[in-house]
């Protein structure tokens, strides 16, 4: 399991520190090379929408990198709000193991 208190990188900083600003990109350039809706980049820059696996093959399209590249920033982020959200965390901690599993 994740344990670290500090919280991941979003997608959506690293799109921005990372790609975008780096490279001079706006995110109309973006959204016009992945053949989306301006909206979407933007929702994805400011980590209000998370990476599915098609966006994830697209920004690897654009970006020359991986889709599991994308798809694991999104997993490390979820998994560490999975556990740093309380109301989240309290319901994660009621499982218990199966006594037939090893």
């Amino acid at each position: 399991m994740l344990n670290t208190e500090r919280k991941p990188v979003s997608v959506g900083e690293m799109l921005v520190e990372e790609f975008l600003t780096p490279l001079g990109l706006t995110q109309g350039t973006l959204a016009e090379a992945m053949g989306v809706q301006r909206k979407l980049v933007n929702e994805l820059c400011n980590d209000r929408r998370a990476v599915t696996a098609d966006t994830a093959l697209m920004l690897a399209r654009v970006f020359g990198n991986s889709p599991e590249f994308w798809l694991n920033v999104q997993r490390r982020t979820d998994l560490w709000e999975a556990l740093h959200t309380p109301k989240r965390r309290q319901r994660i901690e009621q499982a218990r193991a199966l006594s037939c599993v090893a």
